[in-house]
């Protein structure tokens, strides 16, 4: 008996947009979701605590980091993932797959698996979609993912076509080492780059693999926005209606609501606390800088449309201080409004879907909220 489903509550009479329950062995969630980004079993600056409290359900972490330290198997000694880090909800775990794309440098991919250099000490490793998937069930997340080439882009047809066919067989092996299949979903990955052709290839042959969810892959890696979407549009029309979509690697704004326009549930990235490391915090008027000497004496609320800690308690001007101070207190306060921000920002967004409303929401939000090229 799987300890895995999902179902659909509400389709929006407006948009077509559905909410819905993902049941995991960790608890229920509901989609659309965005997921926090934990890469080595934490959200930086944010206690498991925090993050239940600011509304996370799913937490993401990072299989190739995770392997490196502490090792899967302290990780499944601990008890798996969630004991480890104490965070009692569902949570998620890559297949390492994007470090084959992030450490293109220094990587080599073949029919068994890919050979790199770590990034701690320059060391040769190899992994395989059998030791992906062995790695994950050490972990022990809820939802795991097939191990997969993130392809560049822009990329060739013909590189795009050997890689995505690779990717297929890839899936399949890791398919059948699946230890946990009771346990843990295990999603399909759709590649193809840019290529509707490739991406439908992709879609039907995972759809006969028969995968709990299916993730959409290589995107958000240098493509235009109209590129973007289309890229979302070739996936998702022959994905089966009642498996989860999941689009990985997506937190700006416009991307979520055009994501959830086709349909897709889950959403991961690490933008919310990496800009606010960095002083830049989303807010319901557009992003600001807290760097800028406009605020140096702005005692006002981050964002009074906002319920979070952070803006409960605390001033733009206080903010300005601690991020020039460089006071680690200053990221804390700032990531713990993003991932608010945008946790609310999904409970909005279902419950427009639920009072079928949607497409109000939407264009509401994409006709007065700043824009730039990258979006929100």
């Amino acid at each position: 008996m799987k300890d895995f489903s999902f179902e659909i509550t509400h389709i929006c009479k407006q948009s077509n947009a559905r909410c819905g329950i993902l049941h995991t062995p960790h608890g229920d969630v509901e989609t659309p979701i965005f997921m926090p980004v934990g890469t080595l079993a934490t959200v930086k600056f944010l206690s498991p605590e925090e993050l239940k409290d600011l509304g996370a359900g799913i937490v993401l972490s990072n299989t190739y980091h995770l392997w490196l330290r502490p090792g899967s198997d302290i990780v499944e000694k601990a008890g798996g993932v969630q004991k480890f880090m104490n965070y009692p909800g569902p949570m998620l775990t890559d297949s390492g797959g994007f470090q084959v794309f992030s450490l293109a440098d220094s990587r080599k991919i073949t029919e068994e698996g890919v050979t790199f250099k770590s990034h701690l000490d320059g060391s040769k490793l190899f992994m395989s979609p059998e030791d992906s998937i062995h790695i994950q069930n050490q972990i022990g997340a809820d939802i795991i993912m097939s191990f997969d080439e993130c392809i560049p882009y822009p990329a060739t047809y013909e590189y795009a076509k050997q890689s995505t066919l690779r990717t297929l067989r890839w899936a399949k092996r890791g398919k059948e080492a699946h230890q946990k299949a009771d346990k843990q979903a295990l999603f399909g990955i759709v590649q193809g780059s840019s290529y509707e052709d490739l991406r439908k290839m992709c879609a039907e042959e995972l759809v006969k693999m028969d995968f709990d969810g299916y993730s959409i892959g290589g995107t958000s890696v240098g493509e235009d926005k109209e590129t973007m979407y289309k890229m979302i549009d070739y996936a998702v029309k022959y994905l089966p209606e009642d498996k989860p979509r999941y689009l990985m690697g997506v937190g700006a704004l416009n991307d979520l609501l055009e994501g959830i326009s086709r349909n897709v549930d889950m959403f991961d990235c690490v933008l919310p606390t990496r800009i606010a490391r960095h002083g830049t915090l989303m807010t319901s008027k557009g992003r600001i800088s807290i760097k800028k000497a406009i605020y140096k004496d702005d005692f006002s609320p981050l964002d009074p449309n906002c319920d979070c800690y952070t803006c409960k308690n605390y001033t733009k001007a206080y903010l300005n201080h601690l991020y020039r101070c460089e006071e680690g207190f200053g990221s804390r306060l700032m990531s713990i409004h993003n991932i608010r921000f945008l946790t609310k920002f999904m409970e909005e967004a279902r419950r427009a879907i639920k009072e079928d409303r949607f497409n109000d929401f939407k264009n509401d939000i994409l006709n007065n909220m700043p824009f730039d090229e990258r979006g929100f």
